[in-house]
């Protein structure tokens, strides 16, 4: 039997909070109501209230100011497919849109894969899925991902289109993303990938091999993307 997982209170509010920020509800410069104001708001605890501020701060959507409180960070205008906290909470409010290339699937890893694996991961397999990203309509990333079949029950019957791997990752599982390693390097674009982005054959493209570090043990998310930078350039805090 599968245990429902429950979102702790701290995240509960921190995803009020950003939704807010990204929004426009607060805009940059904007105080956040104090301590006290949101363990009255929504019901919580000061400690409560002090993790979720802390892991904004962390995400840098606000920054703590002595004798102030919580003021709303300039969010960088640039793609943050760099940062933890995934491409969606980088572009807030501009239309982004995921197509799925390839659904979710269960299948081996691949025999030559980019980062040594463990046997725990070797022996689970992991979830494999293909999508394209677009900001306003211009293709930007395609992104092949690879998760570890740890604990993720029915992961493959959700609905990825337009929506945040990493929020789907937090909300029905508990996972959230803390770290990473990365390799980055310009390559030619083959057939596949000129097609997926519009660019011709053979122009360079920006290529990210990602190892993400999660909060339950054993557990990694793999991306192998590949970046349409003609427009947009490439941003995040790791």
């Amino acid at each position: 039997m599968v245990i429902p997982r429950t979102i702790p209170q701290y995240r509960k509010l921190y995803e009020v909070l950003r939704k807010h920020i990204l929004e426009g509800i607060y805009r940059e410069g904007d105080l956040l109501p104090s301590e006290n104001e949101l363990c009255q708001l929504y019901g919580m605890t000061r400690p409560t209230v002090r993790q979720a501020l802390s892991t904004l701060a962390n995400d840098g959507f606000i920054r703590k100011h002595q004798g102030k409180g919580s003021i709303v960070n300039n969010l960088p205008r640039d793609i943050g497919i760099l940062s933890v906290s995934g491409t969606t909470s980088a572009v807030g409010d501009r239309n982004l849109k995921t197509l799925i290339i390839r659904k979710p699937v269960l299948i081996p890893w691949p025999e030559r894969f980019m980062f040594p694996l463990s046997e725990l991961e070797n022996e689970s397999g992991c979830i494999y899925m293909e999508r394209l990203r677009l900001l306003d309509d211009v293709p930007i990333f395609y992104d092949i991902s690879y998760i570890g079949n740890i604990n993720l029950p029915r992961i493959t019957a959700r609905q990825f289109e337009n929506r945040s791997l990493f929020q789907i990752l937090r909300d029905h599982y508990r996972v959230e993303i803390k770290g990473g390693e990365q390799r980055l390097k310009a390559i030619p674009a083959s057939s596949d990938i000129s097609r997926f982005l519009k660019l011709k054959k053979n122009q360079p493209v920006l290529h990210l091999e990602r190892k993400m570090e999660t909060n339950i043990p054993g557990l990694f998310v793999y991306s192998s993307i590949f970046c349409n930078t003609e427009k947009y350039s490439i941003f995040g805090r790791f």
